[in-house]
């Protein structure tokens, strides 16, 4: 897997997300789509782009614990103790929403989606802001994740802010989601 991102380029993608830009970069198994989860605007592109409908919600990816804190309050000490044993891994968690999400993140949904990541690429771009961005896979609607760099030129052209530098990790397809209260998958994931 790939080193981490230098520190100049962290501080263009930081600076770039911090004024709205969506970004592709590189996953565990799959490109990724991303921006600020506060800011409605980015959201509301990065969606236009997928033409993905918002109460579909959105996975939020971190490279620490610490940067969902938010939104775990309310949930057990056993619950948050399985997240600690799990993260970071390229499983996302479906966890109970306490209100501290946006709704265009949640979707029409009761629960949020929440990822620590194992990928150098995001856990640079993540401890540079302090912070998770909004993970979707690099694609529009119906047609398939975006494997390189080249495919997500092709899926968004210039519509997309900055493309990311990277490879993918070890994943074969998007990440495993897993809910948190039932221990239910709900999407199952491969190792490559």
């Amino acid at each position: 897997m790939p080193n981490e991102l230098p520190r100049w380029r962290t501080d263009r993608i930081v600076n770039g997300l911090t004024n709205g830009a969506v970004i592709a970069y590189p996953t565990e198994g799959v490109w990724g789509l991303g921006c600020l989860p506060d800011l409605d605007v980015s959201v509301g592109h990065m969606l236009n782009l997928k033409r993905r409908d918002w109460r579909e919600g959105l996975i939020l990816i971190a490279s620490d614990i610490s940067h969902v804190n938010q939104y775990l309050e309310g949930i057990s000490p056993e619950a948050r103790e399985q997240l600690k044993q799990v993260w970071p891994s390229a499983v996302t968690f479906l966890v109970p929403d306490n209100g501290s999400v946006p709704t265009w993140i949640k979707g029409a949904h009761s629960r949020i989606a929440l990822r620590v990541s194992t990928h150098p690429t995001v856990r640079s771009i993540c401890d540079a802001l302090g912070g998770a961005i909004v993970s979707t896979s690099a694609n529009p609607t119906g047609r398939p994740p975006a494997l390189d760099a080249l495919r997500v030129r092709q899926y968004f052209g210039s519509e997309v802010d900055f493309i990311v530098p990277g490879q993918l990790g070890d994943q074969d397809g998007p990440s495993e989601i897993r809910d948190l209260e039932s221990g239910a998958v709900i999407r199952p994931g491969k190792s490559g």
